[in-house]
């Protein structure tokens, strides 16, 4: 799992090209643990075998959501706008694509909760993409404006 990890993060590097715009991206996956420690105390599940594959799916997920975003912020910023005005445009572009990419996500799982085996892979994947997408679009923006020092005015 750790060379999984490294590997995605090599790719992201070499993708952006920046650490910062890397550190930002993968200071989202930490938001997935919040809503996965919810869903399986919630379902009474443990975080067994099943569960792990389905967390490895949910960060690649959040990562491309987060990449999404940042890559708007790139495109945006380069059109004559102030770095404020980019960020606040591209936050507000990408609310709909992301939030339906995971409620699909979300609901594509449902049929799993039934299912003995899977049934910690998609408590994992549906409630740490729940909580992860509402925090991603809300961190994100504020990461970015924090690293790159952009003003309000």
């Amino acid at each position: 799992m750790p060379l999984f990890f490294l590997m995605m993060v090599v790719i992201t590097v070499a993708l952006f090209n920046s650490m910062k715009q890397t550190a930002i991206i993968w200071l989202t996956v930490p938001l997935a643990v919040i809503g996965v420690t919810v869903g399986l105390g919630v379902t009474g599940q443990p975080f067994g075998f099943m569960a792990l594959p389905g967390f490895m799916s949910l960060s690649r997920m959040l990562i491309k959501n987060a990449i999404v975003l940042i890559d708007e912020i790139n495109l945006k910023g380069t059109q004559d706008k102030s770095p404020i005005d980019a960020v606040l445009d591209f936050a507000v572009s990408r609310l709909r694509p992301v939030a339906m990419a995971a409620a699909t996500t979300i609901l594509g799982m449902a049929p799993l909760f039934p299912d003995a085996f899977f049934v910690s892979m998609a408590v994992t994947i549906a409630f740490g993409l729940g909580f992860a997408t509402v925090l991603t679009m809300v961190v994100v923006p504020v990461l970015y404006s924090i690293f790159y020092k952009v003003k309000t005015a």
